[in-house]
């Protein structure tokens, strides 16, 4: 007998609700340029955006019995986190179980292997970031690990840590880090605005980042 518990510890809703302020790439870089998952994990529409806490599962690959659990389980607002062996040729999630999802009230989907169905996904508008579009089916016979930590993309995953993916991927903050990142990526947003008003204001790149001195010990001469 496999015996899993669906009990962890989540984020403060309000907490995830300030991350999903940011985009993927400003998290990143706040939190020391840790966290993000391999860039082939993408979304089956760019368009497609989610914050939630990770509610994580193991599935052999090509099989999504773990999968179709780990939906029935998970919370509203949960993001379901797969991790599949990063095989990409199997299509383990398609519109079906995005109608299943969206009527819980999940929070989107991350998976390490393929999905199928992307035009139905796309016009139902639930989040799916995957490592491959593939039409081959799957089986239902391997039971695994729930709600337990996981590597997908590179990177470790445990159930309640925030997951943030937007168009140009994906990254995790572990749940304790959570405050201190999203204080962080408001301090880049509002470092990142000045930079802007500044290159507006006629300043350029090299004054503002001070890279004058960094070409010259690199021993670029510019002549103008």
């Amino acid at each position: 007998m496999i015996r899993v518990s669906t009990k962890f510890d989540r984020p403060d809703p309000e907490l995830v609700e300030r991350l999903g302020a940011y985009s993927s790439a400003t998290i990143h870089e706040a939190q020391g340029r840790l966290g993000a998952l391999d860039s082939s994990i993408k979304p089956v529409d760019h368009r497609m955006s989610l914050c939630g806490p990770a509610f994580t599962v193991q599935c052999a690959p090509r099989d999504n019995l773990m999968l179709q659990t780990a939906i029935a389980y998970a919370r509203p607002g949960d993001v379901v986190v797969v991790s599949g062996g990063a095989y990409t040729e199997a299509g383990s999630f398609g519109d079906v179980l995005a109608n299943a999802c969206q009527s819980k009230g999940l929070a989107g989907l991350v998976t390490d292997t393929g999905v199928r169905d992307t035009e139905d996904l796309r016009a139902l508008g639930f989040p799916v970031f995957s490592h491959s579009v593939c039409i081959k089916g799957t089986v239902k016979e391997t039971v695994g690990p729930m709600c337990e930590p996981i590597t997908v993309g590179g990177q470790l995953v445990r159930p309640g840590d925030v997951i943030r993916a937007d168009a140009d991927g994906v990254v995790v903050v572990r749940r304790e880090d959570a405050a201190e990142v999203a204080t962080a990526s408001q301090e880049r947003v509002d470092a990142e605005t000045g930079y802007i008003a500044a290159y507006r204001a006629g300043r350029t790149v090299i004054d503002i980042c001070n890279l004058e001195p960094l070409l010259a010990a690199k021993g670029l001469v510019i002549e103008d």
